[in-house]
């Protein structure tokens, strides 16, 4: 076993074990021992002190985290008057809808957003831990407002107009992104939505391109889609909807011919896999190697809000999972089907045994 090999061994025994320690044990001195580790740092071999070693399957969720207020109709909306309605919070994001819904799915999951130092950022942050996922690369901002997004939905469950206060995702640079990159490195997979900064996605994009790090984006909205860079070279996977992917291509999409070839121009631009999300009539996915529609799974609606998430976190499980892109689809479709069930934006359903039972029912 060589000198890098016997120091990681020991970190792996006591990730707390101090340089100097590690220089007796190795037989080297402690500048050098520095070196190692400075190197297996950058590699992504560990993540720093307490030597936290690389996880197998984990991922790292990048961009918004915020109060999602639902306010629900029983009746008709009456646009320019007041409408009685009944209002839920809850936390959201897209990024932290993802996150919450890979951790339920048993992945190792980490979340790198920003939230201000006020009761609802404090309130994100230890739901977000509640529910497994690793908050320790999240930047708290003091003189910000935590993110919020705000939508009224009719009788039928449908959104009628969201508004959303995402400023404090300004804040975030490039350099913020660079102080952790040892962590994103060390990670097998990004999922990052488009809220943050413009400079910042492709920052990103391009560094796990140059790193062969698998990155998965969901385009957010139709607004936010605009962010991304015209080459997308390195994208594992991704995942718009009928509206942002009309965007990317700049063209309509009435049909499924229409999805095939709108599939086609995104991945010239780079892009390795691409699902198109189509609502109520499925879903269509497009690769190298395959394509195809498939229908959503029929299942009662109680809410919209955190499908597209649902389907974006359980299509990645299944990629991740090296499942066919197929089958990354079908499980998707099934995770979304779940959440419809449910008021809240992440449903307790989402389970990897649930989803495979939901496959076989409608199959």
């Amino acid at each position: 076993m060589d000198k890098e090999q016997q120091i990681l061994e020991y970190i792996r025994m006591n990730p707390f074990i101090s340089q100097q320690e590690l220089s007796s044990k190795v037989g080297l001195s402690r500048p050098t021992v520095a070196n190692y580790i400075a190197s297996l740092i950058r590699r992504g071999e560990i993540k720093g002190r307490a030597y936290i070693l690389r996880e197998e399957s984990s991922i790292v969720c990048i961009g918004g985290a915020n109060i999602d207020r639902i306010a629900r109709s029983n009746q008709k909306v009456n646009f320019h008057s007041s409408n009685p309605v009944k209002i839920n919070e809850s936390c959201g994001g897209a990024a932290r809808n993802v996150a919450e819904n890979l951790s339920r799915l048993r992945c190792n999951t980490a979340i790198m957003t920003c939230v201000g130092d006020d009761k609802e950022g404090d309130w994100i942050l230890n739901e977000i831990k509640r529910q497994g996922v690793d908050v320790s690369q999240v930047w708290v901002l003091p003189t910000e407002r935590t993110g919020a997004f705000i939508t009224l939905l009719d009788q039928t469950g449908e959104s009628v107009i969201s508004m959303d206060d995402m400023n404090i995702y300004e804040k975030m640079t490039t350099s913020m992104f660079e102080e952790k990159w040892s962590y994103i490195v060390s990670s097998q997979g990004v999922f990052l939505d488009t809220n943050i900064p413009k400079e910042c996605i492709s920052y990103i994009i391009k560094r796990c391109a140059d790193e062969h790090i698998p990155l998965y984006i969901d385009p957010t909205s139709a607004a936010k889609t605009r962010k991304l860079p015209f080459l997308l070279d390195g994208v594992e996977l991704l995942l718009p909807n009928r509206v942002e992917a009309e965007v990317l291509t700049d063209m309509k999409i009435d049909s499924i011919e229409d999805c095939q070839i709108a599939s086609k121009k995104i991945r010239e631009r780079g892009v390795k896999q691409v699902i198109i999300t189509l609502g109520d009539q499925g879903a269509y996915y497009s690769s190298a190697e395959e394509s195809g529609h498939l229908p959503s799974f029929v299942t009662e609606i109680v809410d919209i809000t955190g499908v597209g998430d649902a389907f974006s976190s359980c299509a990645i499980y299944g990629i991740m999972n090296n499942e066919s892109l197929h089958n990354a689809c079908q499980l998707g479709l099934a995770g979304a089907a779940l959440t419809l069930q449910t008021q809240e934006s992440i449903s307790t359903l989402v389970r990897p045994e649930k989803l495979y039972e939901v496959i076989q029912e409608y199959s």
